[in-house]
């Protein structure tokens, strides 16, 4: 009976299915998930609390949301409150999509980086600005300051921030493929899959975030927006475009993955080709309208301002995350500095974040 018994146990264990083995990686990964998580929900809630920040901040890893918060008002007459439909002025964050919109065009072969911007522009057919290439207005080293004025170096020889030398970019986009900034702006938001997004030119929806100058008790409303940033004083290419959390987000993703650009032109577009001294950021490498992080961890952001509207968009593509800051709202008479406390203080948690992150997955 005994050995009955034993053999019988003996088959049936057998016929037992062994347990699965163990996913040491996914493990790794939702605990690192979960730190994250409660790690900026700590931070980035201290930063809204201390700053009274009105506006939006968030943080995706990939698809994955980790971080969602709005606070404030779109409109501070009416007391409408900030959500996630709300269309934010992002100021020269829209800098990246004209840089984009010049690289399609150069897929098409109707022009080339490399090319002298007097081929296709009138006003650079001058002594002054006849050696001034695309490439030069893509990264400010063109030595151009204001339009018709002059030049602050010889061109390629250093950096100087221009808004003229991107309105000239949209100019250059316009003419090579004879259509409007604004239908080129629509056709690359579709390519990406962004829903909300429009230029201050054509918008018609009605979630527009009012911009103010001031604090939430006592503040001013910025006439004429969003029209006014076609005007001369900004100009749509250097910083026009309108945009939400939800659809920059959608466009990191599809830059940076290869959905927009070829494998070759991304890297153009990404390549550090000159340095930049940021009045608020500090030191940071210079692409074609995106700054990078000097040293760890590997990030490419732009900050965009437009009177009252301070904004942020990080990427870090190491771990495929996007960190997307917009506000409605700055209080001038404090500084730029100030202004900007919000952005500068996410970014030093996000960036602190991102290089823990990096060395725990290397130590596993």
């Amino acid at each position: 009976m005994f050995l009955i018994s034993f053999c019988f146990l003996l088959s049936s264990c057998k016929t037992e299915t062994p347990p699965p083995p163990i996913d040491k990686k996914a493990i790794v990964d939702s605990t690192i998930t979960a730190f994250q998580k409660t790690l900026l929900e700590q931070q980035i809630d201290s930063v809204f609390k201390k700053y009274h920040f009105n506006g939006s901040i968030a943080v995706f890893k990939d698809s994955l949301p980790l971080y969602r918060k709005e606070n404030g008002y779109s409109d501070f007459k009416r007391k409408v409150k900030i959500d996630s439909n709300t269309v934010f002025s992002i100021g020269s964050v829209s800098k990246q999509f004209t840089a984009v919109m010049v690289l399609l065009q150069m897929e098409q072969g109707k022009l080339n980086v490399t090319d002298k911007v007097s081929k296709y522009l009138k006003e650079f057919q001058i002594k002054e600005y006849e050696n001034i290439t695309i490439h030069q207005l893509l990264n400010h080293t063109s030595g151009l300051n204001i339009m018709g004025g002059k030049l602050m170096f010889k061109s390629g020889t250093d950096f100087f921030y221009s808004n003229d030398g991107f309105n000239a970019l949209g100019k250059i986009v316009e003419t090579v493929s004879g259509k409007s900034y604004d239908d080129n702006a629509l056709e690359l938001f579709k390519k990406a899959g962004m829903t909300q997004s429009s230029t201050g030119n054509i918008f018609k929806g009605s979630d527009f975030a009012s911009a103010y100058l001031g604090n939430a008790s006592k503040f001013e409303e910025v006439p004429n927006m969003p029209k006014r940033l076609g005007g001369k004083e900004i100009g749509t290419p250097a910083g026009g475009i309108l945009s939400t959390i939800h659809d920059l987000h959608t466009w990191n993703n599809a830059l940076y993955s290869g959905k927009i650009l070829k494998p070759e032109t991304l890297k153009l577009f990404m390549a550090k080709s000159a340095e930049r001294h940021h009045a608020i950021f500090g030191k940071m490498g210079y692409a074609y309208g995106i700054m990078l992080n000097i040293g760890k961890p590997n990030s490419y952001f732009h900050s965009g301002y437009v009177k009252g509207s301070p904004s942020l968009n990080i990427y870090y593509p190491e771990t495929k995350t996007s960190v997307i800051i917009l506000s409605n709202i700055a209080d001038e008479e404090k500084g730029k500095g100030l202004v900007f406390k919000p952005h500068i203080e996410v970014k030093k948690i996000t960036d602190h974040l991102e290089n823990t992150i990096n060395q725990l997955r290397s130590e596993h």
